[in-house]
C-alpha cells in the first residue's frame, strides 16, 4: 500500500469515506473534523484516528478502543466500564489501551481524553 504525505491525507473528516466508517464511530470522527493535526487511516485492519502520526482511538472488530494512561485504564476496568485491549487475542493485553464496554463514558469523551493523552506524550 502506498503511503500518502500528511498533507495528502487531510483532516479526519476528509480522509475516511462513509463506506469505511462504522456508523457508531462516525460521530467520533466528526468531533475531530476541525483539527488539521488529526488524520484517519487503516491501522491493524481497523479504521482509527491519529494525532502527530500516533493512534489514539480506533474501531477494532466492531469495538471502540482508546489509548489512555495506564492508571485511567485500570480505573475504568475496575469500574466495569471496559477491558484491556488484547489485539492478538492471546492474553497479552496492552496496558494503555481500553476497549470500551457498555457502561463506559461516551466514545467522544473517551476519544477526546485519548487525544489529549497521546498529543501530550513524548516520543
Amino acid at each position: 500500500m502506498k503511503k500518502r504525505s500528511k498533507a495528502a491525507r487531510g483532516s479526519a473528516a476528509k480522509a475516511a469515506t462513509p463506506g469505511d466508517v462504522d456508523p457508531r464511530f462516525a460521530p467520533v470522527i466528526a468531533a475531530f473534523a476541525g483539527d488539521r493535526q488529526i488524520t484517519t487511516g487503516m491501522m491493524m485492519a481497523s479504521l482509527g484516528l491519529k494525532v502527530n502520526g500516533r493512534i489514539f482511538a480506533m474501531m477494532v472488530r466492531g469495538r471502540f478502543v482508546a489509548k489512555l494512561p495506564r492508571e485511567r485504564v485500570d480505573e475504568l476496568v475496575g469500574l466495569g466500564q471496559g477491558e484491556r485491549f488484547d489485539p492478538r487475542r492471546d492474553g497479552r493485553v496492552m496496558k494503555e489501551w481500553l476497549v470500551a464496554g457498555v457502561k463506559a463514558p461516551p466514545w467522544i469523551e473517551l476519544a477526546k481524553e485519548a487525544h489529549r493523552y497521546v498529543r501530550a506524550a513524548k516520543g
